[in-house]
């Protein structure tokens, strides 16, 4: 059974600058600044969040954080992004080691929701923050898609639904084939539905997103699927 924190998410009323999961906002750094940078544009990707790896959900690990982000210009779309090494993404563990072109940058581009302003014809981006509550609980053991075939509809539907839903850590709920982003790469860090979130990510159409750890927890890679 793999440990899960399903998410529950709190809009932030100031700030969050400790070390905790969060969504949105600006990173809290436990090292150097390591902002990554698209490999098309050469611009600062997106923040999206940060995740604890707590040993209630992950065991002994090496890193204690490990913060998400994706290309989304705002100015000049760039396609990829759903690729685990298109360079569109990425994933930083601190401490631990960083395999994509990063900055220095303490700050920049985050997460947002779409609003419509009193008055406006249309609705803008407004920068957010969620802080979570975790529900601890456990998710049943992987089962490939191969294997899913020979089972009944009753005994998938009960598996898809356990594994279903935003949440820290568990077994993942690919809503394609099977994508694991590598052979090291089989720890899921995150989940997150598209449909399910209180912020605007572009995983397509009703998409989720997908971030994995290495085996000895050093490296994260990112993926997203869509119907």
């Amino acid at each position: 059974m793999a440990k899960r924190g399903t998410i529950v998410f709190i809009p932030a009323t100031a700030p969050i600058h400790e070390p905790v999961t969060k969504f949105g906002g600006q990173p809290t750094w436990l090292e150097a600044p390591q902002w990554p940078l698209s490999r098309e544009s050469g611009k600062p990707m997106r923040f999206i969040g940060q995740i604890a790896l707590t040993e209630e959900i992950f065991g002994s690990t090496v890193g204690r954080m490990a913060f998400l982000f994706m290309t989304d210009d705002e100015d000049d779309y760039v396609d990829g992004t759903w690729e685990p090494d298109g360079g569109e993404n990425a994933v930083i563990v601190q401490p631990g080691e960083v395999t994509v072109p990063t900055q220095s940058l303490a700050q920049g581009p985050t997460l947002y929701r779409m609003v419509h302003p009193v008055g406006a014809d249309r609705l803008v981006p407004e920068p957010c923050e969620f802080g979570v509550r975790l529900t601890l609980a456990e998710d049943p053991p992987f089962v490939a898609e191969q294997n899913r075939w020979e089972r009944g509809d009753e005994e998938n539907r009960r598996y898809y639904d356990a594994v279903d839903g935003n949440k820290v850590g568990g077994t993942p709920g690919f809503i394609q084939g099977d994508e694991f982003p590598g052979e090291q790469f089989t720890k899921l860090l995150l989940q997150l539905d598209s449909n399910a979130v209180p912020f605007a990510v572009n995983f397509g159409d009703c998409g989720v997103g997908y971030a994995f750890l290495s085996a000895d927890s050093r490296t994260g890679k990112f993926l997203w699927q869509c119907a």
